[in-house]
């Protein structure tokens, strides 16, 4: 981290200028036997590409709220970073209704409807397949994202004391996630080179702490398995041999 990391975002930055080839999200679903591995360059990729479709196709603007109705999932993680870095503040199951635009996954469809602002779905799919039909009244985010530049400059200035982040009753600035984030990686003892296993989902700031910016925020890594209850104990030990697994948060 460097003394200019205010904001998730600039987290993002500063590991992008520190080491891009070196892994940050390694993501697993049990219920699927899904692995991707994104190294820091390539998820970056995909958060600048969501942040100009976020801030151009879908007109959002700092202090805008979106409601994120995703499980803990890699594309979810690239979605709060993109709105890090537009300036949008990343509602984590917040009220569509009350949301200036929401981002939903295939399970919460009905109740994404209820927000009357820009409506965007994620199949959730192995590699980020799309929809083979789109829901009506959603733009589907893995046909949309993919032509978008892969640069992305905000039209205006994110400010580290704005509202960047509310989860499970918890908002937060920039520079408070920030901060928290960098506490808590003391706190489990990780550093450059961790790599944090985590099964928590990202309802709770633990979860979203554990399940990207403890490890981002220390030069570390993430290994994000989601339905991990369906791995057996020998599953578990041979995945934290195989990806050198040195800290876990189940």
């Amino acid at each position: 981290m460097n003394t200019t990391d205010r904001t998730p975002a600039d987290l993002l930055r500063s590991a992008l200028a520190a080491d891009p080839s070196r892994p940050l999200v390694t993501f697993y679903d049990d219920a699927t036997g899904e692995r991707v591995e994104l190294s820091v360059a390539t998820f970056a990729n995909w958060v600048a590409k969501t942040a100009n479709y976020l801030q151009d196709d879908l007109a959002a603007e700092p202090g805008d709220r979106l409601a994120l109705l995703l499980p803990a999932h890699w594309q979810t993680a690239v979605w709060l970073l993109a709105c890090s870095s537009v300036g949008v503040v990343a509602d984590i199951g917040g009220d569509p209704a009350a949301a200036d635009l929401v981002v939903s996954g295939p399970d919460t469809l009905e109740e994404a409807r209820a927000c009357s602002g820009e409506r965007v779905v994620l199949a959730l799919r192995p590699l980020g397949g799309r929809f083979p039909q789109p829901p009506e009244g959603f733009a589907d985010y893995a046909a949309e994202v993919p032509g978008q530049g892969d640069r992305f400059a905000p039209y205006a200035p994110v400010a580290p004391q704005d509202p960047a982040l509310a989860v499970d009753g918890r908002e937060l600035t920039g520079a408070e996630a920030v901060a928290a984030a960098l506490a808590d990686a003391s706190e489990r003892g990780l550093s450059a080179g961790s790599r944090l296993l985590s099964g928590l989902p990202y309802d709770t700031w633990a979860g979203l702490s554990a399940g990207l910016l403890a490890p981002l925020a220390a030069g570390g890594s993430v290994v994000l398995c989601r339905n991990l209850d369906r791995l057996d104990a020998d599953g578990l030990a041979k995945r934290e041999e195989s990806e050198r697994v040195t800290h876990r948060a189940l």
